[in-house]
């Protein structure tokens, strides 16, 4: 098994199954895994993966119930997962499953491989949610200053990485905390971390789980700099 790919969903219904069809054919050449963990959406999520992963052997449907969280669906789905890579993403189809394969392939030089959306080829066209464009960008120039400029987006959630490294290094912190401190971490930890550019687009359906309004995004942030002053703190730079 090469790879394995971790889908967390909640609510995510109408947009999975298009997101599997399309990751199934740019893994085509691979020999691969898929594991949705889904925390018991009430919009039937983990029925319609179930109904499709009957008739797609490389799919897995993991049903979590009385369970909550990004950061603990995407462990336990590495957990479960047999692959000598392992990838994760967001399932609302903002970010390509046609570029998983170049993620692991940069895996072959490099033990973290990351979808950016800052460095050079990459495009942030979220145009529906221009307020969290914004403050994602400001934020992750923050991000640099305080943990070093050899990661440019910190909070990206597109990852690809080596099984000995998420074996090492288990997820920690909520939501976009749990992707700083795991990058952060594995730079310091001695792993060599490289970012490929990618195009974010608007969700294709669904609500954002991202935190609404101007007040929230203030509350994650101000969580997300206390990470990475922790990080910094004990880590280094």
């Amino acid at each position: 098994m090469k790879l394995s790919v971790v889908l967390p969903t909640f609510n995510e219904r109408d947009n999975v199954l298009a997101l599997l069809e399309r990751l199934e054919r740019a893994l085509d050449d691979t020999a691969y895994e898929v594991l949705v963990v889904d925390d018991d959406s009430p919009d039937g999520t983990a029925a319609a993966v179930e109904g499709y992963a009957a008739a797609h052997p490389a799919v897995r449907a993991v049903r979590r119930v009385g369970v909550r969280g990004l950061t603990s669906a995407i462990q336990e789905g590495i957990d479960r997962s047999r692959g000598a890579a392992v990838a994760w993403m967001d399932c609302d189809l903002s970010m390509p499953p046609e570029l998983v394969p170049t993620l692991l392939a940069a895996t072959a030089e490099a033990d973290v491989a990351v979808g950016s959306r800052y460095v050079p080829g990459a495009v942030d066209a979220r145009d529906d949610v221009p307020l969290h464009r914004l403050a994602s960008g400001v934020l992750n120039g923050f991000l640099r200053l305080l943990l070093g400029a050899a990661i440019t987006d910190y909070t990206s959630g597109f990852v690809c990485a080596r099984r000995a490294v998420v074996e090492r290094i288990r997820l920690a912190g909520d939501y976009g905390e749990y992707c700083i401190d795991f990058l952060h971490r594995s730079r310091m930890l001695g792993y060599r971390v490289v970012e490929v550019p990618y195009r974010n687009t608007p969700r294709h359906a669904g609500e954002s789980k991202t935190a609404a309004g101007l007040a929230g995004l203030v509350r994650r942030g101000t969580k997300y700099l206390a990470t990475a002053l922790r990080l910094r703190r004990t880590m280094g730079r």
